[in-house]
């Protein structure tokens, strides 16, 4: 666990210094950052949506998993988590930047391959080099979202600290079962929601990013039908 608390403290202060940027650049400058993070956030996501190589699964597990999730409120219920967060510690901020800037935080922490694999090294092999990369990466980018964003960022912290932690603590079980062509396409599903939070951050519509969080899910299935598929016409053969 110590490789992903170093990831959740580096948000922290990422968040600090990105609340001090917040608080003194003008709110002319603000659209300027949060074009910034937006435009860096898209640049992110397509690098991870070209890992892909089974665009069929991803664009099924994409329409699904927004199905599913619109059906279920997921977008709504984390919101509402923010907003209770907000009203708990900072009262302050303002509803709706403060729960949108937990949410996609959140998101983008944590939907990378580098979450995944780097948690499956830290609690099986105590290799912590993929988590401390990834936590400089996140520090970064949480001083941009937070100054785009405001302080909700922070609390993505927590996010980061209850699914890294639950991937190390599980490692020893899940790791045989991830494949590399699973992590290609957890990736790319990974990377269509980060473009997802890149659109919203531009303005450019207002997507419910969260509402396709049970894609991750279907991927997983769908990778994993195929090689019960490619297993058992080897066997049969």
């Amino acid at each position: 666990m110590i490789a992903t608390l170093v990831n959740a403290a580096a948000v922290l202060v990422g968040a600090l210094l990105g609340t001090l940027l917040r608080s003194r650049i003008k709110d002319s400058f603000r659209s300027i950052v949060q074009v910034g993070a937006g435009i860096t956030s898209v640049v992110i996501g397509v690098q991870m949506a070209l890992s892909s190589s089974r665009i069929v699964y991803l664009a099924v597990s994409m329409i699904l998993g927004g199905i599913l999730g619109e059906w279920w409120g997921i977008e709504g219920g984390i919101l509402s988590l923010g907003d209770t967060l907000r009203r708990t510690f900072a009262r302050k901020e303002t509803g709706q930047d403060f729960a949108y800037g937990f949410l996609n935080a959140s998101v983008l922490f944590c939907v990378g391959a580098m979450a995944l694999v780097g948690s499956f090294r830290a609690g099986a092999e105590h290799n912590y080099d993929l988590i401390l990369t990834k936590s400089v990466m996140d520090g970064f980018m949480a001083i941009v979202l937070t100054a785009a964003m405001g302080v909700g960022v922070a609390f993505s912290a927590l996010s980061v600290l209850v699914y890294q932690g639950i991937l190390t603590i599980a490692a020893g079980w899940l790791k045989p079962l991830v494949s590399d062509q699973l992590l290609k396409e957890l990736t790319g599903v990974g990377g269509a929601l980060v473009i997802m939070i890149g659109i919203n951050l531009l303005g450019l519509a207002k997507l419910k990013t969260a509402n396709f969080l049970p894609a991750l899910v279907l991927i997983v299935l769908a990778v994993a039908g195929e090689s019960l598929a490619v297993s058992h016409h080897l066997f049969g053969l």
